[in-house]
Formats: structure tokens, sequence, C-alpha cells
């Protein structure tokens, strides 16, 4: 038995050895060359995932955004229809303190008016609404 570990413990004494020495100037130059373009070529693919990643994302936030925005100016138009809606009942009622031809005159103004505000609410809701 001792005569097969000695050539086996030469051999493996032999390998070690080997493992230790170093490589030629060129060898190592070639080495480092490949591992820095391999090095390049994997951040190269990480940024573009990422970047890739980073558009997706985007787009969904943007998405969101008009919609938040769209809806933000559904609810002013909103706010705008109802308050002139309350000016115009206002405006309606002191027209009942006023008699004939004032009350009158009173009275259109107050629809003026209302027709008016709501044509602003339009008009800036309209303005405010983004298309992607």
């Amino acid at each position: 038995m001792r005569e097969y570990l000695i050539p086996i413990f030469v051999v493996t004494a032999l390998a070690l050895a080997g493992c230790n020495n170093s490589k030629s100037p060129e060898d190592v130059s070639k080495d480092v060359a490949k591992a820095e373009q391999k090095a390049s070529n994997e951040v190269t693919k990480s940024e573009e995932r990422a970047q890739s990643a980073l558009d997706k994302s985007y787009e969904k936030i943007s998405d969101q955004e008009i919609k938040f925005n769209n809806d933000a100016a559904h609810q002013t138009y909103n706010v705008a229809i109802a308050k002139a809606d309350g000016n115009r009942k206002v405006a309606l009622a002191t027209c009942e303190s006023q008699s004939g031809a004032a009350q009158r005159a009173c009275r259109d103004q107050a629809e003026a008016d209302y027709k008016a505000a709501r044509a602003d609410a339009r008009v800036s809701a309209q303005a405010a609404v983004q298309q992607k």
C-alpha cells in the first residue's frame, strides 16, 4: 500500500507546486484584458436592463400622473359649476326684492353671469386636461 501512496504524494506535491508559478506578462495581460472586457460587457448589459426597467416604470408613472391631472381638472370643473350654481341661486333670490323691469334685468344678469361662469369652468377644464 505504501508503494502506491508515495507516487501519489509526489504527483500531488508537483501539482500543487505548479499552482503557485507566476504566468508570463503576456498571459497576464491577456487575462486582464479579457476580464476587463467581460466586466465592461456585464456593466453595459446591466445598464441597459436598468434603463429598460426605468423606462417601463416611467411610462406607468406618466400614465398615472396624466390620469391624476385629468381627474383633478374634472373635479375642479365640478367645484366651479357648484359655485356658479350657488352664486346664481343667491343672485336670483336677491332679485326677488326688486319688481318689474328691475327684477327682470337682475334675473337676466344672474343668468348671464351663470352662463359665463360655466363657460369659464369648461375652458379651464379643457385646458387642464392632458393628452398622452
